[in-house]
């Protein structure tokens, strides 16, 4: 059994003010990172300015589906939205979709769509990578308690953005990038995390350790610790893997080491 998170340390659920602030500052930091990139012509910057914005949405959208950065209701539908956004994503269709997957995983495929593509071996996440969040999309409009009027809004402002680019070649190159960028997602956030899952919670997914890879992606890598505590913000991840060690080395697991 896992040990409770008072015994953890609840201090693991504090997120300050500046940490929230900027949190929900960086994909619009990035964004202001890609425009000034094209002004200058710096067109080769723009791929890295793009995985960084996909790093910053993915975290704290994260964060917001959780309600693990202090956001009340009304903010919280309106962080989904606007984050989502930036990525031509819809959030409220992230939302139903990812607490399914935490509710469901490792059940039957159909009735978890985001887990999907853990059943699929790594080619067959990479093929599924252009479907994927239409199929999120679609699942969660079809549900009964869907926020359809947000669903629609966020499936038909990322159309506008891409007319709008006909005329705007920054704004057509920059939804190019997030639409195929997107496609990377079966594959890196679903499958690598998933892959060879067992029957306990403790083998349905694995944590990466390091310096910089964990740095990278915002400590996202610690996906077996967030499956434990979902309540636990990103930025607490790493101190909440360190307090696990002990549990984990008992249990048999061990995290994988990158650099």
């Amino acid at each position: 059994m896992k040990p409770a998170l008072d015994d953890l340390g609840t201090d693991l659920l504090t997120t300050r003010r500046w940490q929230r602030r900027l949190a929900l500052a960086r994909p619009l930091l990035g964004v202001a990172a890609y425009v000034l990139a094209a002004a200058l012509g710096l067109w080769w910057l723009t791929p890295l300015i793009m995985f960084g914005i996909f790093v910053a949405v993915v975290t704290v959208t994260h964060d917001v589906v959780h309600r693990s950065i202090g956001l009340g209701p009304r903010a919280t539908e309106w962080a989904l939205f606007l984050c989502g956004l930036v990525l031509l994503e819809s959030g409220h269709a992230y939302r139903a979709t990812h607490l399914q997957h935490h509710r469901a995983f490792p059940s039957a495929p159909s009735d978890d769509p985001e887990g999907y593509p853990a059943h699929l071996g790594p080619f067959g996440a990479v093929c599924y990578g252009p479907v994927f969040l239409v199929r999120l999309w679609w699942w969660a409009y079809r549900r009964p308690l869907a926020q359809r009027r947000w669903l629609l809004a966020e499936a038909a402002l990322p159309v506008l953005v891409i007319a709008a680019g006909t005329f705007i070649p920054a704004l057509l190159w920059y939804a190019a990038v997030a639409v195929v960028g997107s496609w990377v997602y079966p594959l890196l956030t679903v499958y690598l995390p998933h892959h060879d899952f067992g029957d306990t919670p403790l083998t349905q997914t694995r944590t990466l350790r390091g310096r910089v890879i964990p740095a990278m992606f915002l400590e996202l890598t610690y996906h077996l610790e967030h499956h434990l505590y979902p309540q636990v913000p990103s930025h607490q991840l790493a101190e909440l893997g360190r307090r696990l060690d002990p549990f984990l080395a008992a249990s048999g697991v061990r995290p994988h080491r990158v650099i």
